[in-house]
């Protein structure tokens, strides 16, 4: 997810590699195909739920004095679908994040200024002041919260996919062993799959025959001819695949966080600037409403809904601690 997602494009020097940023794992062939099952026209029609007066009233006075919502996305280029990226004019920022960002941003009576930069200026962007929130898949973590606050609004999940009606059903290491694999080199990912095929020989089995690739493209080409038996990406991208392509289909998910901790994903924004009460209110009414669901489901997400948002939960570990 680079942690590798982010999602990672990522990182800022010391507070990327664990977590998520920018997926650097596209959807294959992404822009044609999108338009028969995902909006990617700049016509949105994104929820955007009427102003909360109760919500609206957690937000820090000097924040609601502006009227406005400053928003920063890290996802300069040509992004990550479907969670954040330029629709078919090549301009408009669409995708679950905007959307996310939009709906939060009607409930607390602000105008959203969204803007789309880079994952390293995203940070140094809140850091300043410039932006007051983060939406941009960010994973909590242990070394993030000693910064910024988080109010989650996702999980943060890898996933297996397959060739549709191939049989397989991923829920641990016994079923990969001796399986051809994808895996995209030096993420977060790969370092799971590693595990997993060393837990296969300790249990007698084949370990995993871990495959690379070049490309997403390649990977899929490669899945669809029947060349590897299955692919592990972050399943953002793999759920905006599949929802393009029938030929494929999630067969498992697994926490980006790894086997002793599900990671989450979360909105954002500078420590102690009392704004995480008002966020996480506000995803909370998003669910309570339904509209949040429907969001994610715009997105083929709905996998990775939570239930509540959490304020600051246990992130990811400080590396070596």
């Amino acid at each position: 997810m680079r942690t590798k997602i982010a999602v990672a494009l990522v990182v800022a020097a010391a507070l990327s590699l664990t977590a998520c940023a920018a997926p650097e794992e596209k959807a294959a062939s992404a822009a044609a195909p999108a338009a028969a099952r995902i909006n990617t026209t700049p016509d949105q029609q994104r929820i955007v739920p009427a102003k909360d007066d109760a919500l609206a009233a957690l937000v820090p006075a000097g924040i609601r004095a502006t009227g406005k919502l400053t928003i920063g996305v890290g996802a300069a280029g040509s992004g990550f679908p479907p969670l954040a990226f330029t629709a078919t004019d090549n301009k408009t920022l669409i995708g679950n994040e905007p959307d996310l960002a939009y709906a939060v941003a009607g409930l607390l009576g602000l105008e959203p200024a969204v803007e789309n930069t880079s994952w390293e200026n995203l940070f140094i962007g809140l850091d300043s002041g410039k932006y007051n929130v983060g939406v941009s898949n960010i994973t909590v973590t242990e070394e993030r919260k000693q910064k910024y606050d988080f109010a989650t609004y996702r999980l943060d999940n890898l996933a297996f996919v397959a060739r549709q009606g191939s049989g397989t059903k991923v829920t641990g290491p016994a079923d990969l062993a001796g399986k051809k694999v994808a895996v995209s080199s030096g993420t977060n990912q790969e370092k799971i799959l590693v595990e997993w095929s060393k837990q296969a020989e300790k249990q007698g089995l084949e370990p995993v025959d871990i495959k690379y690739y070049q490309t997403n493209d390649a990977t899929y080409l490669a899945l669809g001819s029947g060349q590897i038996d299955l692919y592990l990406g972050p399943n953002p991208s793999v759920a905006y695949q599949v929802a393009l392509d029938p030929k494929f289909e999630i067969v498992g998910t697994y926490s980006g966080a790894g086997a002793n901790l599900q990671g989450k994903i979360a909105l954002t924004t500078k420590k102690d600037n009392g704004l995480v009460k008002a966020l996480g209110a506000a995803v909370d009414k998003l669910i309570a409403t339904g509209d949040y669901q429907k969001i994610l489901q715009r997105w083929n997400l709905a996998g990775e809904a939570v239930t509540a948002s959490e304020i600051n939960p246990q992130g990811l570990p400080i590396e070596g601690k």
